[in-house]
């Protein structure tokens, strides 16, 4: 199905749905703080199971990173599973790895034409090297083919260039079971479901305090208070002043993403994937859309400033992987700041009785927040204690602005040191192809002239061991007879 990929301006998003604000005192089982895919996931969930549910979201549903996302679904999480390992044992990177396949689920089982209508599924994401790394990909299969039960192909780089027109790519790794939705309609799919299921959704309600001692939590806002048992803190960077603490533990990263004008036919015969593309160093993620579209996300900034900042920035990443696109226009760009850890794993999980924290997701995808909300909510209301596999990974200060430069050097570097690693592995590979090129000429010359190689010529001529002196007969022997030993 070819997905279309709808850009709503802010006055048209005002008037997708009419906000309720909190305006009267309530009372709810569960409070969730926060309307974007991880809050909305646990107020979908809990709903479903019965609790009654309350979402305090201080701007609009999806406002930021979650309603503009490239929608990329597919299992895993930012930290490299080797790395997963190697900090907390096979059994455990195991088990999470289950829970990240089990939240792509829940987004697949969400994602319907009957439930979402427009919402544009289509099947399979490909992960592309930079450089040469055919021995990693063999062992990086097995791991995920043998050891984690992922469904995943290997491709060579003659396949990853037919489906790609450009040099600078080389192995690829295909999950077919990963899949991409538009991400925008997405988040407003799962609010509308959350409402369905009973959970009540208040807009422009800000949180000013929280008093989370006792058994029965108190949240204040503009107008009004709300009683809980549980509270869930889902706002990411945006909690604002009454959870400055957590908050301090996400460093803060934008991204922006654009989508160019109408390319026609010529777009396929450059890039015939039809699913998302990402680059394994993070870099590169894309895919068409509107059936001859290119959105393509630009590089990670740890400073937020309008998204038309970045179009210029986009356009020429798309013309230095695919000259032959030439200088594309684009049409539209959004984005928004999430909230990265430094350990690059999900915060999830209970920090105090009844106080619960899912945030982190910046880098994770959108399986992970699918994940929190199941863990959550199936933890509060089903004594499920799985979410205590993410107990290693505690919260960690993020290093404030000193972090935020530190971040936008790390990856200023890391682009660099990936575009030095590209270079130099296509500089290699033509040095290759120059000298197969050569040796192929050189073989055809000498059967032309009806001559092998020719054999090196020696320096110097093979030295003949010298024959051993004539000795005269000894008298009384016949000649040709030895002399008889002596006695």
């Amino acid at each position: 199905m070819s997905e279309t990929f709808t850009s709503m301006s802010q006055k048209e998003e005002a008037g997708f749905r009419e906000r309720e604000r909190l305006t009267f005192d309530l009372d709810a089982d569960i409070c969730v703080i926060g309307a974007g895919l991880a809050g909305l996931s646990v107020a979908l969930e809990a709903a479903r199971l019965g609790a009654s549910v309350a979402v305090l979201e201080g701007r609009h549903v999806g406002w930021n990173a979650s309603g503009n996302q490239l929608g990329t679904v597919m299992p895993g999480f930012a930290l490299p599973l080797a790395e997963l390992v190697e900090r907390i044992g096979f059994e455990d990177a195991r088990e999470l790895w289950t829970l990240s396949k089990e939240g792509a689920e829940f987004v697949r089982a969400n994602a319907t034409e009957a439930n979402m209508p427009g919402i544009g599924v289509s099947d399979g994401v490909l992960e592309v090297s930079n450089v040469d790394a055919g021995d990693r990909l063999i062992s990086r299969l097995q791991m995920l083919n043998e050891d984690f039960d992922t469904e995943v192909e290997g491709w060579q780089v003659d396949r990853v260039r037919d489906v790609l027109g450009t040099d600078r790519y080389f192995h690829g790794v295909y999950y077919p079971r990963a899949f991409q939705v538009d991400g925008r309609k997405y988040v407003h799919g799962l609010a509308a479901l959350a409402r369905r299921a009973g959970a009540r959704i208040f807009e422009d309600t800000p949180v000013v305090s929280i008093d989370h001692s006792g058994i029965r939590k108190r949240i204040v806002t503009p107008s009004a208070r709300l009683r809980t048992t549980h509270i869930v803190l889902a706002g990411n960077i945006h909690l604002g002043a009454p959870l400055k603490r957590l908050s301090e533990t996400l460093l803060p990263v934008s991204r922006y993403a654009g989508i160019t004008a109408p390319l026609g036919e010529r777009i396929h015969d450059i890039i015939a994937f039809k699913g998302s593309v990402m680059d394994s160093d993070g870099i590169d993620h894309f895919r068409i859309v509107d059936g001859d579209r290119l959105m393509w996300e630009s590089p990670e900034t740890t400073w937020a400033a309008r998204p038309q900042r970045f179009a210029g920035a986009v356009r020429r990443r798309i013309r230095t992987i695919f000259p032959e696109l030439g200088n594309v226009e684009i049409a539209d760009m959004f984005g928004g700041a999430t909230g990265q850890t430094v350990h690059g794993m999900p915060q999830i999980g209970e920090l105090r009785k009844g106080l619960w924290v899912a945030s982190g997701f910046g880098r994770q995808g959108m399986n992970t927040s699918a994940m929190a909300g199941q863990l959550i909510a199936r933890s509060i209301l089903r004594g499920d204690e799985r979410w205590r596999l993410f107990s290693p990974f505690e919260l960690v200060w993020a290093g404030g602005a000193t972090g935020r430069v530190a971040g936008q050097l790390v990856g200023i570097w890391t682009r660099a040191s990936s575009s030095a690693a590209g270079s130099l592995a296509r500089y290699r590979e033509k040095a290759r192809v120059k000298e197969r090129e050569r040796e192929q000429r050189l073989a055809e010359a000498n059967r032309a002239a009806g001559t092998g190689p020719r054999r090196p010529r020696p320096e110097h001529p093979p030295v003949r061991p010298a024959a051993p002196p004539e000795r005269a007969p000894v008298a009384g022997s016949r000649a040709g007879e030895e002399e008889p030993l002596s006695q």
